[in-house]
This record gives C-alpha cells, sequence and structure tokens, in this order.
C-alpha cells in the first residue's frame, strides 16, 4: 500500500501517466524494476519487528508490500488525485475488499441497478449470506438514493459511471451529497472512463474502483484490481483486509499495468474519438434501433456525460432489430472484431451482454436494467472506423426488414 509523490500534483496527466510512483535502485535503471520475490531481508531482528508492526517503513512480504506494486500503486493515485491506493489481484477482487472492508451483518448498501453482472451477484447472493441487505435504484435518480437510505443502517453507496452496458450516467457530485447526510462511504467505479477521462474523487467520491484489468493495462494481458481514497480510509479498512486475506496483486502483473498506464491518455482519447465517430454511424443505420453513447445528441444525459468526463468513452451499446437473433447474426458475421466479453483492448470486442456478462442475473434483473435481447455492447480498439464500419456492417445489412 502506498502513497502518492507529493510533488506529483505539479504535473500534468499525460506526465504522471509515465513518471509518477517510479521507485529506482542503485543501479539507477529508467524503467520500472520488477521485483519478482515473495519476501525482503532486514538487517537486523530489531529492524525485522519494527516492520512487522509498522513502526518501521518498510517492505515485509509481497502479499501486502512490494516495491513493484507500489509504484502501480502510486501511480495511479496520483492520477486520480487521491492520496493512497490498494491493489488487488482484479476488479471484482477490490469491490469484495471494499465490501468486506466497510460492511458487517445487519448493513445496508445501496448500489446502482446500472451495474456490471457479477457486482450484482457480489452484493445479492455472497454478501447477502452475510446478512448485509442491497438495495437497488436508478443510477440517474438522486432522489431515490435518498429515498433508500435506512438511517444508521446504509453504510455503502456504489455505482459505475457510465454503466455496463448502456452507458448511463449517474451525477457524482449529487449522490456524493445524499452519500455524506447518510453517513455513508460512496464508492464509485471508474472502469469505464479511467482517470484519462474522468475523476470521480473531484466530484464527490470517496472511494474509486478500478478493473485495471480494462483500460489501465489497455492490452488484454493481465488482470488486476485497486481502491484509490484517502489515507484514512484505506489505511484502517481495506489495506488491514488484504494484507489479512490476500487478495493480492502480482508484481509482474502491477509491472505490466504500469506500463500500459504510460500510454493510457492516449489510447482513452483516440478510441474516445473513433467510439464516437462509430456511434454517430450506427444511429444512422435502418438496422439499428437505438445507441448508447455518451456524448451522442440524443443520449439523455449527454449534458452531465460532458461535465463529468473529458471525452465519451470507448464504449458503444445498440439494440438491432431482431432480439436474440438479430444480435448474434451481427456478432458471428464479424471476422476482424474479436467475440469476447472482456473490454479495455486495443483490439476491438464485441459481446451480447444479455447471454454472456449479465447472462447469471436473473431476467427481471436484466429487464431492470434495460438489457434487451437485441442489445450489443462493443469496445473501440485502436482499429481503423472505416474497418470497424464495415465488419459490422456484414451482419446488420444482413437484417431483415
Amino acid at each position: 500500500m502506498s502513497q502518492s509523490n507529493d510533488s506529483a500534483e505539479k504535473y500534468d496527466l499525460s506526465t504522471l501517466g509515465v513518471r509518477a510512483g517510479i521507485r529506482r535502485t542503485e543501479f539507477g535503471e529508467h524503467s520500472e524494476a520488477l521485483f519478482l520475490t515473495s519476501s525482503f531481508v532486514f538487517e537486523s531482528a530489531e529492524q525485522a519487528a519494527g516492520r512487522f508492526t509498522g513502526g518501521d517503513d518498510g517492505f515485509v512480504y509481497s502479499r501486502f508490500t512490494n516495491p513493484t506494486v507500489s509504484m502501480f500503486q502510486d501511480r495511479l493515485a496520483a492520477l486520480e488525485g487521491g492520496e493512497f491506493c490498494v491493489a488487488t489481484s482484479s476488479g471484482m477482487s477490490a469491490i469484495l475488499a471494499t465490501a468486506m472492508a466497510f460492511l458487517k451483518a445487519g448493513d445496508h448498501v445501496i448500489c446502482s441497478k446500472a451495474v456490471f453482472g457479477s457486482t450484482v451477484q457480489l452484493f445479492s447472493n455472497v454478501m447477502g449470506r452475510f446478512g448485509v441487505d442491497t438495495t437497488y435504484v436508478a443510477p440517474d435518480d438522486p432522489a431515490a438514493w435518498a429515498a433508500a437510505v435506512r438511517p444508521g443502517k446504509t453504510k455503502l453507496f456504489y455505482l459505475e459511471t457510465p454503466s455496463n452496458p448502456l452507458t448511463e450516467l449517474a451525477d457524482i457530485e449529487a449522490i456524493s451529497k445524499v452519500s455524506r447526510a447518510a453517513g455513508a462511504t460512496f464508492a464509485v467505479d471508474n472502469c469505464f472512463c479511467s482517470p484519462a477521462l474522468q475523476r470521480p474523487l473531484e466530484f464527490g467520491a470517496d472511494l474509486v474502483i478500478h478493473s485495471a484489468t480494462k483500460y489501465l493495462d489497455g492490452q488484454g494481458r493481465v488482470l488486476g484490481g485497486a481502491v484509490v481514497g484517502s489515507k484514512a480510509l484505506l489505511m484502517d479498512t481495506v489495506f488491514p483486509f488484504l494484507r489479512t486475506t490476500g487478495p493480492s496483486l502480482s508484481p509482474f502483473n502491477a509491472w505490466v499495468i504500469l506500463k500500459g498506464m504510460e500510454t493510457l491518455q492516449i489510447r482513452m482519447q483516440a478510441q474516445s474519438t473513433t467510439a464516437f465517430a462509430l456511434a454517430q454511424w450506427l444511429e444512422k443505420h435502418p438496422k439499428v434501433e437505438r445507441v448508447y453513447y455518451p456524448f451522442l445528441d440524443s443520449h439523455p444525459q449527454q449534458a452531465l456525460a460532458r461535465k463529468q468526463q473529458s471525452a465519451g468513452g470507448a464504449i458503444v451499446s445498440f439494440d438491432v432489430k431482431g432480439g436474440r437473433t438479430g444480435a448474434w447474426q451481427v456478432i458471428d458475421h464479424t471476422r476482424m472484431i474479436s467475440i469476447t466479453g472482456n473490454l479495455g483492448d486495443t483490439k476491438t470486442t464485441i459481446t451480447h451482454p444479455a447471454t454472456t456478462t449479465h447472462g447469471r442475473i436473473t431476467p427481471e434483473a436484466r429487464a431492470a436494467a434495460g438489457i434487451n435481447e437485441g442489445l450489443i455492447r462493443v469496445a473501440v480498439g485502436l482499429e481503423s472506423l472505416a474497418d470497424l464500419q464495415r465488419d459490422l456492417a456484414r451482419g446488420l445489412d444482413q437484417q431483415p426488414g
């Protein structure tokens, strides 16, 4: 667990992506060093005792302290504008660590209806078995969040913005005011935007959750997760949970993601530009019923998106005619785009959310989240716009009616 560089605030985001958090050894290496070691040697028994009790600042055991992981944590904290960061083995482990750190039996969570399917499973099934109750509300209705508060019981607010897969927006600033009034911790999943496009802490969030597997790595190589926030919140809650239970980020994965973060801003800007153009093209296609993209004029929350985000992001979702049959036809006719549930890659991916990413939640929950059988999600990579259009047109142009 690491602290961001105090001097990092004077640098721009693109500079932080390549410079923040670097720790050089006595060898003076220019690239970040990869420390593949499980433990660290102490100069004396006294120093070992100090390290284990926390009185001596230094590395102990790579389950919870490692130089390469610390560099990743420092860099992400700097990018998000946070004080501290705790790295985890995946995005879902970051959510689990947050839930287990802040909740106990009898507590209550308010969660957006529009979240990743596994997040619903985690709160409803896993945390539910431990006596934690969750209420799901519309992400775009702060009044609904306020109405769902159970005084003395509600301990955590949780949302994604933009949401997966419909890119629904939540007003972070408005919901943060409700959370503070309720005395709850407010966590925002920033996976779709990354700090290159959005910084939730600036709008009042207490914690920012990341699946570093996605845009932080950016090339579909390794798994990773993180929680960013204040020193007090992370040191007293999430870090002790990580140290004891061990959902740790491996040093190798941390090193890979560090290298990915060097190109985060230029990738996100390029992918957002292509995604916006693709969304505009899809809106004009006669076989497409509706397109979901935050910066489109047709998006009901375009003004909020432009307030909170510097670009629209790389995710484009759209409804096609013909339900599941029509959606699968479009997907199966692609030749270049990768059919996979992952996103955040430099290679464009395509999936059918109702049967993949949200396939394990109930039909009622899918309907409440607006995920219908004709919905397709495309995570735009770095290919040319023309090639993406041609690949999608193969299936779209063959749609009946």
